[in-house]
């Protein structure tokens, strides 16, 4: 089992325990919460050398790398350590039948021969400040659901701009604890980011999807690139003239090695936990979300594969694709094993139980959260009706990428649908030629046409036929439910599988040309098929959950006042610690 998983798995058991070295600590509550039980343990850094908005601390030599992932700086001239799948796709574009750096590696000799990738970011966190009241303080009671969501999402906007003003900064709100507490982050983000290194694939991939998320894994997953700023030290979009990041903070690298018992500390960007979803959640994710989302995703790497082993140039265009896919494939399937062995919806039920009775021992928790647990329960119920159709929707439809393409059209639709249309016009066209460009970059149509028949004959099989989208209907009455047959001739009309059409079609675009493409009608039978067949009941269960959720977790607050309690990750900034221990992850294995 991968770190990652078994701090997957933790998250579900042990909502109400804290323990030391156990949890995803927010860096500027450390000296509140954790610095004494830290330091006990052998740190021996004061909070403040952690996280500091006053002078130079460790958290300025960690990066938010391309908004998916976590890197640090290791030398005094920004330059990022991160992991190769971090870097893969950055290493892909810059990868050619003639240079395949994927394959062969690639090291920069020298500063100019390091490599722009556009579009990558790196952002450094500046502050964080608690805003609860701001977004909550206040709010009318009688405010239904959907009003109240207004005024909060009015309020953050307003505190991300006053944060941004007369800066350089970017500013975000987020909810933690489930929109029981909010805070403001504010980043300094970089955009001339450059490939340094990776190291060939047989190095950096080794164990491939095999070894994906287990443990211990024996592969050089690393990569490096380098942050270039303006000549004033500020970010600024890619130049010549630009010069590497004087870096605040870099981390110096140990040749040392560790022993049993060192103290331990990881800091970085961890993508999301649930650790407060109660046993009807745990049981959906593991009786129908994660078996879909594995399946299409199997029928997926399979057509890539074969189309990939066939020809070099489609192995490099599809590389990154195949890596995503394949990375969360293993990912749900290892999920779905541990929380099997660790029984865990017999925990969380046991756990609701342990609830329940604090909530009967005093009559105003009855009467506030006697019947929070049985509204989630009520909630999965209805949803689980309708939530393998919408894994089928996201997974499956919409991983068809022309079908994925013809989606992000709506936007321009809409605006020639409408009477006014000025700038409006422009910008939408602006913005669908950007997502082209994304799409043609490293698209191969014989692929996409494959896995749509596939998919699509998926959801026919495996989708109750009141929940069919029209097309399928459509197929079986045209086509004979010939799918291969329907794309075939579909993906060789389409605008979104071809450049040159793609781009006529942008030079004068109309809404007749959109309505009438056939990928588009596709992308409108799936997306308004489901909010007409299931969206009211699928969007009535999700508003019951969160609600719910909110106030179960307002209950664990209340419950654990006197705990230490972390909320769940959010791709924000946080710190884990512990110490060196041994290992024994399988038989004979240490």
């Amino acid at each position: 089992m991968s770190k990652r998983i078994l701090i997957f798995v933790l998250s579900f058991l042990l909502p109400f325990l804290s323990i030391a070295d156990e949890g995803m600590w927010l860096p500027h509550m450390l000296k509140k919460l954790n610095e004494g039980d830290m330091q006990r343990m052998g740190l021996k850094l004061s909070a403040e050398q952690i996280y500091s908005i006053n002078q130079s601390s460790l958290k300025d030599g960690v990066v938010n790398f391309g908004n998916f992932c976590s890197g640090e700086i290791i030398s005094p001239d920004g330059l990022i350590l991160t992991n190769h799948h971090c870097g893969f796709d950055a290493i892909q574009f810059h990868s050619s039948v003639q240079n395949d750096f994927l394959t062969n590696g690639f090291w920069a000799m020298s500063r100019k021969e390091e490599k722009h990738t556009p579009g990558l970011i790196a952002a450094f966190l500046v502050r964080i400040e608690d805003v609860t009241m701001s977004v909550l303080g206040g709010l009318d009671s009688k405010m239904t659901p959907g009003q109240r969501d207004e005024e909060i999402e009015k309020r953050i906007e307003e505190l991300e701009k006053k944060a941004e003003e007369g800066t350089h900064y970017n500013a975000e709100v987020k909810p933690f604890f489930e929109g029981n507490h909010y805070y403001l982050l504010v980043y300094e983000t970089y955009k001339d980011i450059r490939l340094v290194g990776a190291p060939p694939s047989a190095v950096g991939k080794f164990g491939g999807d095999t070894d994906n998320w287990m443990w211990p894994r024996h592969t050089g997953d690393f990569s490096m690139f380098r942050i270039y700023t303006g000549p004033d030290g500020k970010p600024a979009e890619y130049s010549e003239n630009n010069i590497p990041l004087k870096s605040k903070f870099f981390f110096p690298i140990s040749l040392k090695g560790v022993k049993k018992n060192d103290f331990a500390m990881v800091m970085g960007y961890p993508g999301g936990t649930d650790r407060y979803m109660t046993s009807e959640a745990v049981k959906l994710a593991l009786e129908q979300s994660n078996p879909s989302r594995v399946k299409l995703r199997e029928k997926r790497l399979a057509v890539m594969k074969e189309f990939m082993d066939a020809d070099p140039e489609v192995k490099i265009k599809y590389a990154g694709k195949y890596a995503h896919v394949s990375n969360y494939w293993k990912y749900f399937i290892g999920q779905n094993q541990g929380l099997r062995r660790l029984k865990v919806v017999d925990r969380k039920i046991e756990e609701e139980r342990q609830f329940m009775a604090w909530v009967e021992a005093d009559e105003a928790r009855k009467k506030k959260y006697g019947t929070v647990l049985a509204d989630l329960t009520s909630g999965y119920e209805s949803l689980r009706k309708v939530n393998k159709s919408y894994v089928y929707l996201e997974e499956g439809a919409f991983a068809v990428e022309a079908v994925l393409l013809a989606y992000r059209s709506m936007e321009l639709y809409g605006v020639l649908n409408a009477k006014q249309q000025g700038e409006l016009l422009q910008t939408a066209i602006q913005d669908l030629k950007e997502k082209g460009n994304e799409h043609f970059k490293d698209y191969y149509r014989p692929v996409d046409e494959r896995v749509f028949a596939e998919l699509f004959a998926m959801l026919k099989k495996d989708i109750e036929e009141k929940q069919h989208p029209s097309i399928i209907g459509e197929i079986n009455k045209k086509y004979k439910g010939n799918f291969n047959a329907y794309a075939s001739k579909a993906f060789a009309r389409s605008i979104f599988t071809d450049r040159a059409r793609f781009d006529a079609f942008l030079a004068a675009p109309t809404s007749k040309v959109l309505a009438n493409d056939p990928l588009f009608k596709v992308m409108t039978s799936v997306l308004f098929g489901f909010r007409q067949k299931q969206g009211a009941q699928f969007a009535g269960a999700r508003s019951k959950i969160d609600e719910a959720n909110n106030l179960y977790l307002s209950a664990i607050l209340e419950m654990k006042k006197d705990a230490k309690l972390y909320p769940d990750a959010n791709f924000t900034m946080r710190l884990t610690y512990g110490s060196v221990q041994d290992i024994y992850p399988g038989d004979a294995i240490h």
